[in-house]
């Protein structure tokens, strides 16, 4: 568990890490026990969530996981306007260093669906239709289809990039383990970033055919993703396999929370850099 007494960016990023690998954990599981008839369902992040509801002191885990989602997103921010994580001034770092910052934005998104839900009010529809409804919006301003195109696009280069990390690359770069543990760390890392690789790359792919067809209805988030493997030929083994790799993933986040790296920059200079930053 995160120690108060470390830098407080360092227990919101820890705390943050550990909320998203329980939503993972969440969908992976859920989507699991579809796949093989057991229950379950094949929802996205928010999905998952309601679940909760139904478990004993369910909105109290609810309001833990927003706290922890918000830390996420406070980390996300941190990380990309300092750079904390180091990943440079060239156009790769600036890269990921924006992705990151799109990743805060989300997951603050997350974290209040979260807690509205822990509050008993309403979460606003599903992903898919939330997708699908600022998808319509942007679709209506000029080059909207161009710009649905394009992030569907990087949305797909980022699929790209987790398969390619999952096969070659380092995915306990950032991670100070100990030997006897780094080898099934590394697996779960690889089977977690396979199964994000997949589902990203066909969120990305409905957004390039919503933009070719100019149609919102044909974007879908992460449960709609899962939804359309269990539609396949063989889509029970497809959707296992992916769903398994979630909840590795769900997994590989819990020992992140534990023992990633975390050059956090003191509260005073984090402030100075988000107050720089909206100059």
């Amino acid at each position: 568990m995160p120690n108060v007494t470390r830098n407080p960016v360092e227990t919101l990023a820890r705390l943050g890490y550990g909320a998203r690998g329980v939503v993972y954990g969440l969908v992976g599981g859920l989507a699991l026990l579809a796949a093989i008839g057991s229950g379950g369902q094949t929802g996205g992040s928010r999905t998952a969530l309601e679940t909760l509801l139904t478990q004993p002191l369910g909105r109290f885990w609810l309001v833990l996981i927003a706290l922890g989602l918000f830390g996420f997103c406070i980390w996300r921010v941190v990380e990309a306007l300092t750079d904390a994580d180091q990943r440079g001034s060239d156009m790769k770092g600036w890269a990921i260093r924006g992705a990151h910052l799109i990743s805060g934005i989300i997951y603050a998104g997350l974290a209040i669906s979260a807690l509205n839900l822990a509050l008993g009010r309403e979460s606003g529809g599903g992903e898919d239709q939330a997708a699908q409804d600022w998808t319509a919006w942007l679709m209506s301003k000029p080059f909207g289809l161009w710009l649905v195109g394009l992030i569907g696009l990087i949305v797909v280069a980022t699929g790209i990039g987790f398969a390619w990390k999952a096969w070659r690359g380092d995915v306990a770069a950032h991670l100070s383990l100990p030997a006897d543990k780094k080898n099934w760390v590394v697996s779960l890392g690889r089977m977690g970033f396979a199964a994000r690789g997949i589902v990203f790359l066909m969120t990305g792919g409905f957004l390039i055919l919503a933009a070719l067809r100019s149609s919102s209805e044909e974007v879908h988030g992460l449960g709609g993703a899962l939804k359309a493997l269990q539609q396949q030929p063989y889509g029970w083994a497809l959707l296992a396999l992916t769903a398994t790799g979630l909840f590795a993933f769900g997994l590989f986040g819990l020992v992140q929370a534990r023992y990633r790296h975390i050059d956090a920059p003191d509260l005073e200079d984090a402030k100075a850099a988000i107050a720089q930053a909206r100059r």
